[in-house]
């Protein structure tokens, strides 16, 4: 069996998954995209990982939203899981590409093998 922590168009890094949009959105917009697929707009937590998405970005060439605004009160920064951050701003209503963030499958457990050890019945399901 193949164990695959993230799905397939998603890059595994240090325990997590990343998604990187290829269509642009505003910063809510791409907030709400990442819930819809069960993660959240990237918070970056240190220099290792913020030096990963600066050169998967600079592949891609591509300007990116992550997970950090100023929404509460102008110009105290905070990311969306309420840690504080210095002064960087941005128009929200600017079309950007996104990162999203979750956390890897356990290749311990079923979640994340492919194929599943057990068939499974066929389902129809829809992609977003």
């Amino acid at each position: 069996q193949l164990c695959r922590p993230c799905p397939w168009d998603w890059t595994f890094f240090q325990g997590s998954c990343y998604f990187f949009s290829d269509s642009q959105r505003n910063w809510h917009d791409s907030i709400t995209a990442c819930q819809d697929v069960g993660a959240q707009l990237v918070i970056i937590k240190g220099e290792e990982e913020q030096n990963f998405l600066q050169l998967q970005s600079s592949r891609r060439n591509r300007f990116s939203w992550i997970g950090m605004s100023d929404l509460t009160h102008e110009g105290s920064w905070q990311w969306v899981d309420g840690s504080p951050l210095p002064p960087n701003d941005q128009k929200c209503d600017i079309a950007r590409f996104w990162i999203c963030k979750k956390s890897a499958a356990s290749c311990s457990s079923e979640e994340g093998r492919f194929p599943p050890s057990a068939p499974a019945a066929p389902t129809l399901s829809a992609e977003r």
